[in-house]
């Protein structure tokens, strides 16, 4: 931030804090359709010449224009692609990308990712009559506070809903969206990342995670079925592992609480899954597995162990049976994967699986082109519906955690 001293000695607000504080104000009681000209309107007080918003769809194939927005011409805004434009070059890459307008080629534009904390949610486009140093930190500024704003009024906004999703959610997923956590969170000492498809019919797939001092709390679930009774199973064994867990109850009692609270509410339902603790300052991970596919580790861009045991029954069946917490010690720099056999048995029309291998080389290879793990799990989840044709027959949900990589999600100037 820039403060200018006047001759008496007085501080005198730059151009850059009178846009930012008359932004900060306006926000309290704006709603999301106010953001676009609010941002507009503070934005040429910052000394651009305009500003254009846009947000990802569920699926994160296109930028949507916040409603209200016009082109030179008076044309409302259409969406971008992600993969292929300038815009999305911004978003995929987590940088500032300068180029032209791509609705009038004559104004130079600088485009900055949108992120709330990690999780990628749009793009910000200013209008650079004059690019330099305090532009690029003002632009820089004014992108952080109009994520934030957007964050604060996406939670009770139709409008937003309704604006990112191609077409309507089935139950389950409207019910499933609302209760899972950003798929993006960093720390100095973790990266975790997660995706999940199909985005508007997913069913029993459900993952959580959540931190507590240096413990992070990880899950993993696959309902049987495909249908709103698997998404509610799914939910019950989130909102029972969140419940049990707040109330000091261990991992190994995680489990049969899960099992107690679906044979509860639900005859013959049952849910396999995952339920993990990461020590963040050792780097100790605890896990308990229910039926599951087995964590994978991945070092050096090499998968060095698959978590393999005799698993405990999945959670549903009332089976008194357990094996008890299992331990693997990472190193840094170590990632764990989490998935849904969706992912692997993901099959192509003429038959052929997706498969363990493809899956594990596809992030491998992501991570050795030193791509982020968020753009990786977007990029994974696009060749996953493109090996199916675009339709899945099987939720495919994947989770990553990378220990002590300071590295991986940066801001690139």
């Amino acid at each position: 931030m820039v403060h200018v001293t006047g001759r008496g000695g007085e501080d005198v607000q730059s151009d850059g804090e009178r846009a930012l504080g008359g932004l900060l104000e306006a926000m309290h009681l704006a709603g999301m359709e106010d953001l676009p000209p609010l941002a507009n309107e503070h934005a040429r007080t910052a000394g651009f010449s305009h500003a254009v918003l846009y947000a990802t769809d569920l699926q994160q194939q296109l930028l949507v224009p916040l409603p209200g927005q016009r082109d030179a011409a008076g044309r409302p805004l259409e969406s971008l692609r992600i993969d292929g434009t300038m815009p999305g070059r911004a978003f995929r890459a987590v940088t500032i990308v300068r180029a032209r307008s791509p609705h009038d080629e004559r104004t130079p534009m600088v485009w900055l990712p949108l992120l709330d904390g990690t999780e990628r949610i749009g793009v910000l486009g200013l209008g650079v009559p004059h690019d330099g140093k305090l532009a690029e930190t003002r632009a820089k500024d004014l992108a952080s506070l109009v994520a934030l704003m957007v964050i604060s009024k996406r939670p009770h906004s139709d409008s937003f809903a309704r604006l990112v999703r191609a077409r309507p959610l089935a139950l389950s997923a409207e019910v499933l969206w609302n209760l899972l956590p950003p798929g993006t969170f960093a720390n100095d000492d973790v990266v975790i990342s997660a995706a999940l498809e199909p985005a508007y019919e997913m069913g029993g797939d459900a993952f959580d995670y959540a931190l507590d001092g240096q413990t992070l709390h990880l899950s993993i679930f696959d309902a049987m079925g495909h249908d709103a009774s698997a998404g509610l199973t799914a939910t019950i064994a989130m909102a029972a592992c969140r419940n049990n867990r707040r109330h000091g109850v261990e991992l190994a009692g995680l489990g049969d609480a899960i099992d107690a609270a679906i044979r509860e509410q639900f005859s013959g339902r049952f849910a396999t899954g995952i339920l993990a603790e990461l020590d963040l300052g050792s780097g100790q991970l605890t896990w308990v597995n229910r039926g599951h596919h087995p964590p994978l580790v991945l070092r050096d861009g090499h998968l060095v162990a698959s978590l393999g045991s005799v698993p405990d029954p999945p959670m549903g069946f009332g089976l008194n049976v357990s094996t008890g917490p299992l331990h693997y010690q990472l190193e840094p720099g170590d990632r764990l994967l989490f998935y849904t056999d969706g992912v692997i048995e993901a099959q192509s029309p003429d038959g052929e699986l997706f498969g363990l291998e493809r899956f594990i080389d596809f992030v491998v290879r992501r991570e050795a082109d030193g791509m982020s793990a968020p753009e990786t799990l977007r990029r994974l989840i696009q060749a996953i519906l493109a090996h199916q044709r675009g339709r899945l027959q099987d939720d495919a949900t994947v989770v990553t955690v990378e220990w002590q990589t300071r590295r991986r999600f940066q801001l690139v100037l």
